[in-house]
């Protein structure tokens, strides 16, 4: 059996600089590697990378699509809510769920949903 070792999210965008930008600016990641010809990026922080891109000519894209969410989970969501709640669009405010977790949700600038979590 073949065994998976890692999972690399690719974000469709037509505005990479400015994703780039949200990603390392606001959000606090690396950019790791920025090929704006290619237009693709990856950013990185901790072990979490996501990649970003022009789609090519092969894919149709009008706008970013995406039916789900990428959920980050963290040791620190409290301060990570306070460090974006003022500077991101909110989709649901810091609380604690159910299923045992404590979780917040904001969206990027390309509308794409982020959730982070921290098991209770």
């Amino acid at each position: 059996m073949a065994k998976f070792t890692i999972l690399k999210p690719t974000l469709y965008t037509k505005q990479l600089k400015e994703s780039v930008a949200f990603y390392s600016e606001i959000l606090g990641f690396e950019c790791a590697a920025f090929e704006e010809a290619l237009g693709w990026a990856s950013l990185q922080k901790d072990s979490v990378e996501i990649m970003l891109a022009y789609p090519n000519e092969h894919i149709p894209f009008d706008l970013p699509v995406f039916s789900g969410s990428l959920y980050i989970t963290t040791d620190s969501v409290d301060r990570l809510w306070e460090m974006y709640k003022n500077r991101c669009k909110v989709c649901y405010d810091i609380e604690n769920f159910d299923y045992g977790m404590r979780e917040f949700a904001i969206y990027d600038n390309n509308g794409y949903l982020l959730q982070f979590g921290q098991q209770l």
